[in-house]
């Protein structure tokens, strides 16, 4: 016989002999004494039944554990590399208090207005209990839940639907065996709890409404105070907001938040905790707020936040944890000093240069070409890429005439300008127009060995351009891409003082099926006729050089390289790729250029170091993707070449030593600019650090129509130029100058090359026009000696 079975006789014949019993006759006591005791037991299993979810009828209830242990929800943090926080994100919006910070006269608000027994009971106050029944009985309903209760509501969450079991599907029965739950629950955190620990505990955990949960939270978010500093009438709002926090919300019904704090004074003083004529003179006090709301996500906005948010959810999301309430610790590579530095250096160039380029095109549209022509419909196409524009199709989907009635009326809006957001009267269409006349640009700093990104700096301002220039925006990089020529070119056996013509040429090639020709042309419209060296021919950034480069080495080997080394974009292989006709981005191209500072080793940018639970225990440590792409001497030969735009004659990176850079320091770069001056770029390298800047217009065909003014040694260097000076300056950062290391291989090609001109007139100019001209070309500069 199984142990079942021999449980089943057992009750079988209980039940057989209770039965038998019942049969017997009985007398008036006796009965009553079986009905008392029935109903005992009636009540007994009910609460186990409750208590053990039998047959999963109730729902969960929280065990003793849990109520010794409670998971209050805890926002996470968000650090820099030197330990700034930054941000932090929470659905639940509390930071816990000790009941040493509650000011009393809250604590005296509380119980006077919600539970005056508050006491003197074990978590269920009985009389107020049957006085609720007999007031519902009476159409008189009324609250009876004791502060206990709510706490249990509150903090265990005993009416949410995965507490909820089958018999909450029954009408009137939820609420019983909810209310069941919520008095085993008092009655148990009674037992585990002291009063003042349930006070603290409920006013850690209440709701207060505009997204503030305790009592820490909402004094700073009503009156932008701390919870110690609370002044009476503060405290009975703050009380009187528990009852139904939109009802008697101070901001959305200000009449009934302040009839409900008056009547938190009538309690106080019916159970004496203030005099009549406290209550009279606090009564006519009018509310008064300061009144913010944090969101979700508070801290400073800005392009790598935007970033982190959203790689973090998913994260949280594929790794079972909740951004939001587990309250973890990210610490992210950027450092505050460097992305302060790199702000500022960007907003002061672009700021410098919009001055610049509103008086360049004053009277003009900057989207008109260098023939005079403007860009068709370019308002009109921008204008219906707006949300504004698709919501405004959708409303007026018959009478398509109303769409432009309402984008070209007039109205008051906010606006960004330099001198600060203003307030002007324009229509949708103007703001357009008024929008696209400003520069904006882009900057990012990465440690080449770690990954590390320092700064990331996205735009001009985040509140009133959310595109990011780093990871976002794709724009012709032009001359910055040269290198990736001349680095498949070392790596396929030429040496930097291998020579080729400066000469004017044309290339026949068939692209998309189609037989095509290009000529490319120097900045100057002329070549020299010389042989030049490849480091002096990038140093001056000679197009007719780097395009017969590409013809010998191919463009599709040159687009490989480029994608070894970290540009993941797509870059069609045509003879102008070496002059930055793909696109790419800030990320892309500061990392490909890290590659060589870290010995030909690809090290993939990282943003996040690692992630800590909230006992700083660490989760996960993250670590970026490494692999090496270049021998050692490639990557080392490829510094020596862009070492060649400060030390070549007539490099194009020599504005450079307009800036206090060089006191026993060396630098490397790259300087670039695009068809029509549209973009304009600059590659800064350190022995630490690599730097990427690009500067333009909102769209490609708003450029500069002079390519003095718009070529990347005048918009984009300086921006390098700043921000290195404040990273140099900083001894905190432990970031010093000095040399390049020297090669850890031998260098078997020939590097040891000095290029001598005559002195002449300096003529350095920077950019590129892919169907023509670019930097350099002419004799007409002086020896760097001279310089």
């Amino acid at each position: 016989m199984t142990v079942f079975e021999s449980i089943w006789l057992i009750i079988k014949e209980l039940y057989a002999e209770a039965l038998q019993w019942l049969r017997k006759p009985k007398n008036r006591v006796e009965k009553s004494w079986m009905i008392f005791i029935a109903l005992l037991l009636f009540f007994r299993l009910y609460l186990w039944s409750v208590e053990y979810n039998f047959l999963n009828l109730y729902g969960d209830i929280p065990t003793i554990d849990k109520i010794q242990n409670p998971k209050i929800d805890k926002p996470s943090e968000l650090y820099t590399s030197d330990g700034v926080l930054i941000g932090r994100y929470y659905r639940e919006n509390r930071n816990p208090v000790t009941y040493k910070e509650i000011p009393k006269v809250m604590v005296d608000a509380l119980v006077a207005t919600e539970d005056i027994r508050f006491y003197d009971h074990a978590g269920i106050d009985l009389k107020s209990l049957f006085a609720a029944v007999w007031d519902a009985i009476t159409d008189n309903p009324r609250g009876a839940s004791t502060i206990t209760q709510q706490l249990a509501k509150n903090l265990y969450k005993t009416r949410r639907q995965k507490s909820q079991g089958l018999l909450s599907k029954v009408p009137g029965v939820k609420m019983l065996v909810t209310k069941t739950k919520e008095w085993m629950t008092a009655i148990n955190i009674e037992r585990t709890y002291t009063k003042e620990e349930i006070i603290t505990l409920y006013l850690n955990t209440v709701d207060f409404g505009s997204n503030a949960y305790g009592i820490k939270t909402a004094a700073q978010t009503f009156f932008n105070t701390t919870t110690e500093h609370l002044t009476t009438e503060q405290a009975a709002l703050l009380v009187g907001l528990l009852k139904a926090p939109t009802t008697y919300s101070p901001v959305l019904n200000p009449k009934n938040s302040l009839r409900r704090r008056n009547t938190v004074f009538s309690q106080m003083q019916r159970y004496g905790y203030l005099t009549a004529q406290q209550v009279k003179d606090l009564s006519q006090k009018p509310i008064e707020l300061d009144y913010k709301v944090e969101q979700h996500t508070d801290g400073p906005n800005n392009y790598f936040r935007s970033y982190i948010n959203s790689y973090l959810e998913n994260w949280c999301t594929d790794n079972d944890l909740d951004l939001y309430t587990d309250g973890l610790k990210v610490y992210c590579t950027i450092d505050s000093r460097m992305q302060k530095y790199g702000e500022d250096a960007v907003k002061g160039q672009v700021k410098i240069m919009q001055n610049l380029f509103d008086n360049h095109w004053s009277g003009r549209k900057p989207w008109t070409s260098n023939a005079g022509v403007e860009a068709p419909n370019f308002i009109e196409n921008n204008a219906k890429r707006t949300a504004l524009y698709k919501y405004l199709v959708k409303k007026y989907k018959n009478t398509p005439d109303s769409v432009w009635i309402v984008m070209n009326t007039p109205k008051k809006m906010k606006v960004f300008s330099w001198q600060g957001e203003k307030e002007m009267t324009m229509s949708p269409m103007d703001s357009i127009r008024y929008y696209k006349h400003f520069l904006h640009a882009g900057m990012m700093t990465m440690d080449p060995f770690t990954g590390y990104i320092k700064a990331w700096v996205g735009g001009i301002d985040f509140e009133h351009f959310q595109y990011d220039h780093v990871k976002q925006s794709k724009r012709q990089p032009g001359s910055t891409f040269k290198p990736f020529v001349y680095l498949t070119a070392i790596d396929k056996g030429w040496a930097p003082c291998d020579k080729i013509q400066d000469i004017r040429k044309t290339f026949n090639y068939i692209e998309d099926g189609e037989p095509k020709s290009w000529t490319p042309s120097n900045a100057t419209g002329t070549f020299t006729g010389r042989d030049m060296t490849l480091r002096h021919a990038l140093g001056r950034s000679i197009n007719s050089v780097t395009a017969q480069l590409t013809e010998k080495v191919t463009p599709d080997a040159v687009a490989e390289y480029a994608h070894r080394v970290g540009i993941k974009s797509y870059v069609k292989p045509v003879p102008s790729i070496g002059l930055g006709s793909g696109e790419v981005t800030i990320m892309e191209m500061t990392a490909a250029y890290s590659t060589f500072v870290n010995e030909g080793i690809y090290t993939e940018p990282l943003l996040i170091m690692r992630i800590e639970d909230s006992k700083g225990n660490i989760i996960h440590q993250f670590t970026p993707e490494r692999k090496r792409v270049l021998s050692q001497e490639t990557a080392w030969l490829m510094i020596h070449m862009l070492k060649g735009g400060i030390e070549e004659p007539g490099g194009t990176v020599q504005n450079l030593w307009s800036f206090d850079l060089f006191r026993g320091n060396e630098l490397a770069g790259k300087t670039g600019t695009s068809q029509d001056q549209a973009d304009g770029w600059f590659m800064g390298l350190s022995k630490d650090l690599v730097t990427g800047v690009w500067m333009g217009g909102d769209d490609p065909v708003i450029h500069w129509r002079s390519l003095s003014m718009g070529e990347g040694s005048k918009t984009a260097l300086p921006v390098y130029g700043r921000y290195m000076e404040k990273v140099y300056s900083d001894k905190s950062l432990g970031i010093t100058m000095g040399y390049f290391p020297k090669p850890k291989v031998p260098i078997t090609k020939d590097y040891h090359c000095v290029t001598i001109l005559p002195k002449r007139p300096t003529v350095s100019l920077d950019s590129l026009r892919i169907d023509g001209g670019d930097e350099g070309g002419e004799e007409e500069i002086q020896s760097l000696d001279s310089l």
